[in-house]
Order: structure tokens, then C-alpha cells, then sequence
């Protein structure tokens, strides 16, 4: 059964590094060691036509503001909104209610400046949160029950506005670096098993004993 993962961020090679990215960066991360290829919406035509597992959907004639990467074990699509931020809804419900995905089946990866950097959290749902780009997907879905990965990317010291849109300093780096290979892991265990109370499980115990 295929299933949807979401990285959320800001399309542009000026924000490709910011914090707010980071959701296009967990996927870029799963990209590059799974040996997936990021290709335009309009490309999903051919690639229904052509996948038998997305056999019987109609040629997807939605909204095209993103790009997507499909997997066949784990049966996913990987999508980057390039809507901005604060519109990823106006992709992710479209895109949904076209491959037949219901919102349970939907992961959605962003950042979160309430967790220190390093810290990452899974839910089955939950509520926006203050995330613009999440209210607008919860919008869209028509419900808050689906899944999220939250990547920590630090609280600010400045004003939050200016702290998403600034870059990993260089000494931030390798804890970036660590939570993008330990979300990519979490996405794939999710994907293959479906169970996301387990991938919550094992995942938690593994995270929370790293911070200790």
C-alpha cells in the first residue's frame, strides 16, 4: 500500500540550508541513500502509467507546486511542496485524495523550534503547534490525525521569524547531521511496518538514551 511522506520547507537555493529546509533535508538524506531521484510534478503521469502498484488512478491533474521521489519496498512517495511553507496544504490533500492515501498514511517531516537541536519526536497526530505549514496541511486533510516527525532545529535567541531562516552554524553541524540519518531511519522503519506506535517505541527509547 503506498504511503505518503512530506518534507516541508521553502523552495529556492537561498533557503535550501535554513532551518525551516530541514524537512527537504531529512528527505534529500533518504534520497541519497536509497538511490532515489527527485523529479517535477508533471512527471507523475508518467510514472503512474508505468508503476502497476498505482495501477487504476486517473493521470494526476492537481495543483504541481512540488517534486516527488517514488520508492517501490517501501511503496511511498516522497514529497517536497513547493508552495512555500505556509501552503504545503495546497499539494498535500490534493495529492492524498488522488493516490487514495488516507491521512493515517500520511507522514509529514518539518522543523520544530521547541525542541533543542538534536531532539526528535514522533506523534500520531496532533495539532499545528504554531506551524503554519502543518495548519495549512491539517486544513487540507480536513483532520490533525496523521503522523509527524518533528526534527529539533533549537529555540532562538533572536526573534523566531529571523532564527528559522538562518543556516546551521558550523558547529551545529553534526548534530544536524546525526538527525537527518535518524529521521531517515524512523521514516523507513514507519514505511515498511505501517505501525507507527511501535516505530514511536523503538525509536523514543533509542533517541531519549542518546540525550542521556
Amino acid at each position: 500500500m503506498t504511503r505518503i511522506v512530506v518534507g516541508l520547507g521553502n523552495p529556492g537555493p537561498e533557503y535550501e540550508r535554513t532551518r525551516h529546509n530541514v524537512g527537504f533535508q531529512v528527505l534529500d538524506h533518504v534520497a541519497l541513500h536509497e538511490g532515489l531521484l527527485f523529479r517535477t510534478a508533471r512527471n507523475l503521469k508518467d510514472t503512474s502509467e508505468g508503476d502497476p502498484s498505482l495501477g487504476g488512478l486517473p493521470p494526476y491533474a492537481g495543483p504541481k507546486k512540488f517534486r516527488f521521489a517514488r520508492s517501490l519496498d517501501p511503496d511511498a512517495l516522497w514529497v517536497k511542496p513547493e508552495t512555500f511553507m505556509n501552503l504545503s496544504g495546497d499539494v498535500v490533500g490534493p495529492l492524498a485524495r488522488w493516490a487514495q492515501v488516507e491521512p493515517a498514511d500520511v507522514m509529514v517531516v518539518y522543523d520544530d523550534l521547541d525542541l533543542e537541536l538534536g531532539v526528535l519526536r514522533l506523534r500520531p497526530h496532533g495539532g499545528a503547534g504554531g506551524q503554519k505549514g502543518m495548519r495549512s496541511i491539517i486544513e487540507s486533510l480536513g483532520t490533525d490525525r496523521f503522523p509527524r516527525l518533528r526534527v529539533g532545529i533549537g529555540r532562538p535567541r533572536t526573534d523566531a521569524a529571523r532564527h528559522v531562516l538562518e543556516e546551521f552554524s558550523a558547529k551545529e553541524l553534526p548534530d544536524i547531521e546525526i538527525s537527518l540519518a535518524e529521521a531517515s531511519e524512523a521514516l523507513l522503519d514507519w514505511l515498511h511496518t505501517g505501525d507507527i506506535e511501535k516505530c514511536m517505541t523503538r525509536f523514543h527509547s533509542r533517541w531519549n538514551e542518546g540525550a542521556g
